[in-house]
């Protein structure tokens, strides 16, 4: 029985394979057509207040963009407001 599943392990792990080196050759290609053009900088997304905070989660939660939310943290879902500065706010 395993000599039969051997060929399909095989031939799923080369698909695999390939698939992941196709899909890593467009983003090289992206990167490199994003630097030409001048977008190599990203913009900065974390807000001023949060910049050096473990709480800092920073990931947007939604199926569509339309829908999607970005969750700053544990303790303010929406981040910390005042420009003084959080008072949970821990470093590294």
């Amino acid at each position: 029985m395993d000599a039969a599943r051997n060929p399909f392990k095989t031939a799923n792990y080369l698909l695999r394979k390939a698939s992941h080196a196709q899909w890593h050759r467009e983003q090289s290609k992206g990167q490199i057509l994003r630097s030409q053009l001048g977008f190599k900088d990203l913009s900065l997304s974390r807000p001023k207040v949060c910049q050096g905070c473990v709480h800092y989660h920073g990931i947007a939660y939604g199926y569509s963009r339309a829908t999607r939310s970005l969750l700053v943290c544990g303790f303010h879902p929406y981040g910390w407001s005042d420009e003084i500065g959080c008072p949970d706010w821990s470093g590294a």
